[in-house]
């Protein structure tokens, strides 16, 4: 199976979050620029969650590029990351609007390490159809960025309780260390190709 349809239909989805996200940025009653003040929670829990749907939209596509073909559990494993970006916008919109609180910045947490235990699960998926010396099993190596992420949510999870400040912190460090596009795959299929 081809995998244009998996893409386009995947693109749809994101963006889609991404509209959900920014339709739940409520104009605020007053021209002035105190009437803003309350809306900061919800805007910078908007900006770290449009990071975080732009990363996994760039990493997505290029994981995707180096896939051949798709199959039938290529297209749950798809799905399964799926319905937990879908979640953020929801998770964002609670986080944001409680200014915060323990229990939001966790569900937050919960929702961010789900996603990534979702994306790994497709590369896996992508990785065993491919073979192990498919481009994409060359480029993922050791994966740092993939092993440390998930440590760095649950210890938001459990400093949401303590100090949701610092959980906070532990978030924005992951979409840092993935802030700057993966580059490994690219590398591997230029090197792929060129053999």
């Amino acid at each position: 199976m081809g995998k244009t349809r998996l893409e386009a239909f995947s693109d749809g989805v994101i963006a889609i979050i991404i509209t959900i996200m920014v339709l739940e940025l409520k104009t605020p009653h007053g021209g002035t620029w105190d009437a803003l003040a309350p809306l900061w929670p919800v805007f910078l829990s908007y900006v770290l969650s449009f990071v975080y749907v732009g990363i996994y939209w760039n990493n997505h596509h290029h994981m995707l590029h180096a896939a051949h073909q798709v199959t039938g559990s290529i297209l749950w494993a798809n799905l399964h990351l799926l319905f937990w970006l879908s979640l953020v916008p929801f998770a964002t919109g609670w986080m944001g609007e409680n200014h915060f609180e323990p229990h939001t910045t966790a569900l937050y947490g919960v929702v961010l390490l789900m996603s990534a235990i979702a994306y790994w699960v497709l590369q896996q998926r992508i990785m065993a159809t491919q073979g192990p010396d498919s481009a994409l099993a060359k480029a993922i190596g050791r994966d740092w960025k993939g092993k440390l992420s998930p440590l760095l949510y649950l210890s938001g999870i459990g400093l949401s309780f303590l100090h949701p400040g610092l959980a906070m912190a532990m978030y924005v460090g992951a979409a840092l260390i993935w802030l700057v596009p993966d580059r490994r795959i690219e590398r591997s299929l230029a090197s792929h190709h060129g053999t």
